[in-house]
């Protein structure tokens, strides 16, 4: 059963395809293993087939799977409407992130009306460099375990690769209740994010507005954290106890 998640993985990290001997070659399985869990895969639907391609991609049973959970945690047909209100009234992207692993992986977006945002769900943003990132890594009571165990790679020139540096801004992030980068994650984007607390006050996600920096700077996203903090206040009124 392992391997077979394993090959769902494999197939997660490769959206656009990738083909037995491919799967084979990065697992380390035989050439039949690997053509034999992907053609389970496929046989019950959590795996695609294209023929013309020879390549395999997650099925739809999987996005079924992933609906439901989402769904059941509130964060996607619960709080669709509130971040497209969101979106609305701040003409910028809002973004739903919630903690994996030491990543933030995006649960629902909502692009603004003049361009789409550099994250889509199921993808996933280092803790240290993506605004939905720091505000989870701020409010996470490990959180200096999770530094010491964070690689600190720069995905831009803006990228904090500092340790201590980190722990200075998280702890102005909790100080202000809001964690805003600049070009940190995306070079030509601003973001900035606030956690989402549920009403025990525990930790659920982190939600941000994106914007790319000729439309509004940092400074001008921090304007719109009443509305932020408002939008993720109604999202922890919906998740269940």
């Amino acid at each position: 059963m392992s391997k077979t998640f394993e090959m769902l993985e494999l197939l997660g990290d490769h959206p656009d395809g990738i083909s037995a001997a491919r799967a084979a070659e990065i697992t380390g399985h035989p050439f039949s293993t690997a053509y034999r869990l992907l053609g389970g895969l496929v046989e019950s639907d959590y795996a695609s087939f294209d023929p013309s391609t020879k390549a395999y991609t997650l099925g739809m049973e999987v996005f079924r799977l992933a609906q439901k959970v989402a769904h059941r945690r509130g964060l996607s047909g619960a709080t669709r409407d509130l971040l497209a209100e969101l979106t609305a009234a701040t003409g910028e992207s809002s973004i739903l992130a919630v903690r994996r692993g030491n990543a933030a992986l995006t649960v629902l977006t909502v692009d603004g009306p003049q361009f789409r945002t550099t994250t889509d769900p199921g993808d996933e943003s280092p803790l240290h460099t993506s605004a939905i990132g720091q505000a989870l890594l701020a409010h996470d009571p490990a959180a200096e375990a999770t530094i010491e165990a964070l690689e600190f790679e720069a995905r831009t020139p803006n990228s904090i690769t500092d340790p201590d540096q980190m722990r200075r801004k998280l702890e102005q992030i909790r100080e202000t209740g809001w964690a805003g980068q600049s070009e940190e994650n995306d070079v030509g984007m601003n973001a900035l994010a606030v956690p989402v607390f549920d009403l025990d006050g525990r930790l659920l996600a982190s939600l941000a507005l994106a914007a790319p920096v000729f439309r509004r700077s940092l400074d001008e996203l921090v304007a719109l954290v009443p509305q932020l903090t408002k939008t993720a206040a109604d999202i922890a009124a919906r998740f269940p106890r």
